[in-house]
């Protein structure tokens, strides 16, 4: 499952330095992870990293962007194969 910034969001961009695929990017009021690139950290690190630096525990599961476990896999080895 991809993670989500919910709207709890301040802004700090914290989260954005953190994630190994990019998938973070400023939306119209807060940052935004983009589901399809979102690997929760997978194949990279042990825990999401947005999640790890978000000093309001903003960035959290997203039950609308289920994936397994070797879904992710596979999208972190097509990012670390560009």
């Amino acid at each position: 499952m991809a993670t989500m910034i919910t709207d709890e969001c301040i802004n700090c961009g914290a989260c954005e330095d953190e994630c190994p695929t990019v998938a973070i990017t400023m939306g119209e009021t807060i940052f935004v992870i983009d589901p399809g690139i979102c690997t929760e950290c997978v194949g990279f690190f042990d825990t999401p990293q947005c999640g790890e630096a978000c000093p309001v525990e903003c960035c959290v599961p997203d039950p609308d962007h289920v994936e397994t476990n070797e879904r992710l896999l596979a999208k972190a080895e097509l990012i670390n194969a560009s």
